[in-house]
C-alpha cells in the first residue's frame, strides 16, 4: 500500500472514494489490530498514510519530525514518508476549521464544549482557541487529561453556546446514540459533529429542529483529505474543487425522501428518479408489508392505526441507514417525528404537493380509500408535509417535469 487510511475499525469509511477523486494514486484502507500496529510503523512500508482512530497519538513516538501544529494539538493523522524519513502533520485541525467556517458557526467571544478525549478532540480544542473562543472546555466520562466531566459539564457548563463533538457516539450503526441532550443547553447556537456517517447525527438533527446551526463532518474529512494528500504530492488543490469532491461525496451518500398524501405518486416518481440517477428503490410500505407477513388492510384489522405505526417507525428506521436511496414513504409517515428525525440523517425530504382534485383513492389504503377521508387525512396533513419538507414539489400532470424538478434540485 502505497497510500491509504489505517485505524481499527474502517469498514464505513469514506476516505478511499474521496482520495482517488482528486489524486492519481490508489488509496487502500488498512484495519490494523493494536498489536500489529508496531510491526506495520517499523517496517515504513507507504508512501503516506492518514491516521484514525484509535493511533492519532500512538504512532507519535514512531516519527522522525512531526509538525508545530500537531505537536501542539499532540495528534496525527497524516504521516508521510520520505525515504524512510516519516513526518507527521495534522490537517483534521484544517479541515474542521474548513467546516466550521463554511457552515457559518461563530465561535469568536462564545464557550465551547467538546465532547471526547481522543486526537480529534484535541485537535478541536486548537482549533477553539484558534478561533477565538472565550471559554473552551473538553468534556470526558474519565475526566483525565485535563478534561471536565460529563456530570461537571451538565452542573456547571449549560451556559456553553457551541458543542464540537468528537466521540462516535451516534455513528453508524448506533445512530440513536447521542452523547447529551440538547435540551439542557439553552444558550446553545451551534453544533458540529466530526461524525460523518450518518451524514446528520441525532444530535445534529436535534439541533436544527430547534433552528441551531448544525453540522456533520463530511465537509471536515473531505477537507483534511485534500490537504492530507497536498502533502503526499506536493501538489496545491483549488477550494473549488475541494467544494466539488464534498457535492459529489453528498449526493453518492444521501438519500431521497419523497412525503406526501396517497395517490400522490410517490412510488411511480421515486422507481423514476431512481433510475434517472442509479440510485436504488424502497417503498416504505412495501417494507411494512414484508416485515408484518402481512397487507396493510390486515394489519390494520389486526393491530389498528397505533400497531401499524409501530411496525412503520421500524421499518423507517431500518431505511433511514441506507444511503444513496430514493425512499417513497407512506402518506402518515411524517406523522411521528421520530420518523421524520430518521429520515433526514441520510436523506432530504421532498414533499409531492400534488392538489387533491389529482389524487387517486384506492382500497388497501384504509384511512383514505375514499374521497371524504382522503380530504380529512389531506387537511390534517398538509401543515406537517409542509414544514417537514426540504423541498416542495408542486407536482404538475407530467411524471418527466415531477422527475426534472427533484433531479434539479438534489444535483445542483
Amino acid at each position: 500500500m502505497d497510500y491509504g487510511l489505517i485505524g481499527e475499525k474502517l469498514s464505513h469509511s469514506f476516505s478511499k472514494e474521496i482520495h482517488e477523486q482528486i489524486f492519481d494514486y490508489k488509496y487502500g484502507i488498512k484495519e490494523i489490530p493494536k498489536d500489529q500496529l508496531d510491526a506495520f510503523m517499523k517496517a515504513k512500508a507507504f508512501k503516506g498514510i492518514n491516521v484514525t482512530i484509535p493511533y492519532k497519538q500512538t504512532v507519535i513516538p514512531y516519527l522522525d519530525e512531526i509538525s508545530e501544529r500537531a505537536k501542539k494539538i499532540g495528534a496525527v493523522n497524516t504521516v508521510y514518508n520520505r525515504n524512510g524519513y516519516l513526518y507527521g502533520d495534522n490537517t483534521d485541525f484544517s479541515g474542521m476549521v474548513a467546516l466550521i467556517r463554511r457552515n457559518g458557526i461563530e465561535l469568536q467571544g462564545r464557550k465551547v464544549l467538546i465532547l471526547g478525549s481522543g486526537g480529534t478532540s484535541k485537535t478541536a480544542f486548537a482549533v477553539a482557541e484558534e478561533l477565538g473562543a472565550r471559554e473552551v472546555y473538553r468534556v470526558s466520562r474519565s475526566a483525565k487529561d485535563g478534561a471536565i466531566s460529563y456530570e461537571d459539564a451538565l452542573k456547571n457548563h449549560t451556559d456553553a453556546e457551541i458543542l464540537i463533538n468528537t466521540t462516535p457516539c451516534g455513528m453508524f450503526p448506533h445512530t440513536d446514540c447521542v452523547p447529551v441532550d440538547i435540551d439542557l443547553f439553552p444558550r446553545l447556537e451551534g453544533v458540529v459533529d466530526a461524525v460523518y456517517n450518518p451524514l446528520r447525527t441525532k444530535l445534529v438533527v436535534s439541533a436544527l429542529n430547534k433552528g441551531i446551526r448544525a453540522t456533520g463532518g463530511l465537509y471536515m474529512l473531505v477537507a483534511q483529505a485534500v490537504f492530507a494528500g497536498e502533502i503526499f504530492t506536493q501538489t496545491c488543490v483549488s477550494e473549488e474543487k475541494t467544494e466539488g469532491v464534498y457535492k459529489n461525496m453528498l449526493r453518492s451518500k444521501e438519500n431521497i425522501v419523497l412525503t406526501g398524501m396517497p395517490g400522490c405518486g410517490k412510488s411511480t416518481i421515486g422507481k423514476l428518479v431512481a433510475k434517472e440517477l442509479g440510485m436504488s428503490f424502497v417503498d416504505s410500505d412495501e417494507g411494512i408489508v414484508e416485515k408484518a407477513g402481512k397487507s396493510i388492510p390486515e394489519i390494520f384489522e389486526s393491530v389498528g392505526e397505533q400497531g401499524f405505526r409501530d411496525i412503520e417507525s421500524q421499518v423507517i428506521a431500518e431505511l433511514s441507514l441506507l444511503q444513496n436511496t430514493v425512499i417513497a414513504t407512506g402518506g402518515g409517515a411524517i406523522l411521528r417525528q421520530e420518523n421524520v428525525d430518521a429520515l433526514r440523517r441520510n436523506g432530504r425530504i421532498y414533499f409531492l404537493d400534488r392538489d387533491i382534485e389529482y389524487l387517486v383513492t384506492t382500497k388497501d389504503r384504509p384511512l383514505s380509500s375514499d374521497r371524504e377521508k382522503l380530504r380529512q387525512r389531506y387537511n390534517e396533513r398538509y401543515d406537517i408535509y409542509l414544514s417537514t419538507a426540504d423541498k416542495v414539489i408542486s407536482c404538475s400532470q407530467s411524471k418527466k417535469e415531477n422527475v426534472g424538478m427533484i433531479k434539479d434540485d438534489f444535483t445542483e
